[in-house]
């Protein structure tokens, strides 16, 4: 797909509570550059919009299937299906399915995302609207489209190093972009990560937002970042890893990716640089 900035809708799913915070900067930054190329963009204030993050047979209209034994999966499979779902999730659905690009634009809480943006995920990621067991990672249904994180973080780059305290960003980062982003079929870009802005000086924040607006100059044309796509796997064999691909991996000094590493070192900068 040959990708240019006119015309291209973009949806920033934005978590932080305070608009005069590094995060919200960040985020007015994106529309300013995005919407200056020609981009229409959106943004979903989950704060500002009180979005209810926990997933509750309140996100159905109508009879349940099973008011027994409530599966929130299935339920909400069948009602966005006979189009009766909550009228919040239908308003997100509309928003992602328009969307050529989502950028998720939050403060790192407990080494993922907020609560809020997670129940975001989990209520409007609705299954067979964003995935389904046939169709998901390489196959996934929102193939074509991008993704990508952005975010602050509390501690300084080095505490987030495979010698690091926190361990390896590229690990924490794993379930995320290749559990819920690459899962739904999105291409995803390399994350922008904003280390530790409260412990720095103002001038090192304004270089990182100044960062933030060259990359976005550029974004669209990015290359993703590098996942084992799915026909790499044998649906035979309890969905391993096929004999061949193994092969090809033998003599590899790395592992395929963070998640298929094969006993051997992760890749460096897997799931933080594309290319590796």
């Amino acid at each position: 797909m040959s990708w240019t900035f006119t015309g291209k809708n973009v949806l920033i799913v934005y978590a932080h509570q305070s608009a005069g915070s590094f995060n919200a900067a960040a985020k007015d930054a994106a529309v300013e550059l995005l919407t200056a190329q020609g981009c229409n963009v959106v943004v979903s204030d989950l704060y500002a919009m009180k979005f209810k993050a926990p997933t509750t047979q309140d996100d159905i209209t109508g009879q349940l299937k099973s008011s027994e034994h409530f599966r929130y999966g299935e339920e909400t499979m069948l009602a966005w299906q006979e189009n009766r779902l909550s009228a919040d999730i239908i308003e997100e659905h509309k928003k992602v399915t328009d969307a050529d690009l989502i950028i998720f634009q939050f403060p790192m809480y407990w080494f993922s995302m907020p609560a809020i943006m997670k129940g975001w995920i989990d209520r409007v990621f609705t299954q067979g609207f964003a995935f389904t067991s046939e169709k998901r990672y390489s196959q996934g249904i929102f193939k074509g489209k991008r993704a990508m994180l952005s975010f602050t973080t509390g501690s300084h780059e080095s505490m987030f190093s495979s010698n690091g305290i926190n361990g390896d960003m590229n690990v924490t980062l794993w379930p995320i972009q290749n559990g819920i982003l690459y899962y739904c079929g999105f291409s995803v870009l390399a994350p922008q990560i904003f280390w530790a802005p409260p412990h720095i000086p103002s001038e090192a924040r304004s270089t990182m937002l100044e960062n933030w607006r060259q990359r976005l100059q550029g974004l669209m044309t990015e290359s993703p970042l590098t996942f084992a796509p799915s026909d790499s796997f044998d649906t035979g064999s309890g969905f391993q890893l096929k004999t061949e691909v193994k092969e090809q991996q033998a003599e590899a000094q790395f592992g395929l990716t963070v998640g298929h590493h094969l006993g051997k070192p992760i890749p460096p900068n897997n799931q933080i640089r594309a290319g590796v």
